[in-house]
């Protein structure tokens, strides 16, 4: 029996409370953060790539597996896979009516997941957050979010490594008189700051939070701001990247601006 994973929890957790829309989405969330390990007809060539594809009377889907050890336990062979992000291959799939098998018959989190699930799950990833400019007046301490926000955030900011060195969360009022939440970001990487916004947004989304706004700026860590918000908000230390190898190996998937292409 293999050990339960994360991905097993967050789905025990939706199949006890069918009717909970926030479970639901704290699992699809999950599915596309994690790392899922797609078997292929044959391996990799290049950065073209031939997954199985298992067919039902009315549906198609690819196998995905949460850890290698399940995917050879379903085949019983050494066979060729692609480690991917489930974001990832969700978008590879998008329009083309193929949906995902999880973790076929092994696994507590064993599921079909449908083309139309997948085809929510992209459009949801790829709403992006609105742009503004407001002057802040002053940085409070966050009151009044639900214990879902704060730990969708944490566990989304865990997956955002080497971005920003911080996060704080904090109450803001504007010169305009509009109050709100941000999460301040401290030293964030220029080319960076579109994704964190996207991920904080992401957060928000997943946690089934209704009509929720969450706002999110970008400071130096000598910005007096920075200060402000140390003293007033909620700390969330982002993880640092391990120290860089002198070789790397390209391997399918590996870099998200250049995805495989489906055969």
């Amino acid at each position: 029996m293999t050990d339960v994973t994360p991905l097993d929890q967050f789905h025990a957790a939706m199949e006890a409370a069918p009717s909970d829309d926030g479970a639901r989405l704290r699992f699809f969330e999950r599915l596309a953060d994690a790392e899922l390990f797609l078997l292929l007809e044959k391996e990799p060539e290049g950065d073209r790539i031939a997954p199985e594809v298992f067919e039902t009377s009315d549906a198609s889907f690819v196998l995905v597996f949460d850890t290698e050890e399940r995917l050879s336990q379903f085949v019983g062979r050494v066979a060729p896979y692609a480690a991917l992000s489930g974001r990832i291959i969700a978008n590879m799939l998008a329009g083309q009516g193929i949906g995902l098998a999880l973790n076929p018959e092994i696994a507590p989190s064993s599921m079909l997941v449908p083309a139309e699930a997948l085809g929510w799950l992209v459009d949801t990833l790829t709403h992006a957050p609105d742009e503004m400019e407001a002057k802040v007046e002053a940085f409070t301490a966050p009151a009044g979010l639900p214990e879902t926000l704060i730990a969708a955030l944490d566990a989304k900011l865990a997956t955002t490594a080497g971005l920003a060195k911080m996060a704080y969360l904090v109450g803001v009022t504007y010169e305009s008189g509009a109050k709100s939440h941000m999460l301040g970001f401290v030293d964030a990487v220029e080319a960076a700051q579109g994704a964190l916004a996207k991920a904080v947004n992401e957060a928000l989304t997943f946690s089934g939070i209704e009509a929720g706004a969450l706002d999110v700026a970008f400071f130096g860590a000598n910005d007096v701001a920075a200060a402000q918000l140390a003293r007033a908000g909620l700390r969330f230390d982002l993880p640092q990247p391990e120290q860089r190898q002198d070789y790397v190996p390209v391997t399918p998937g590996s870099d998200p601006d250049n995805p495989p292409i489906l055969k």
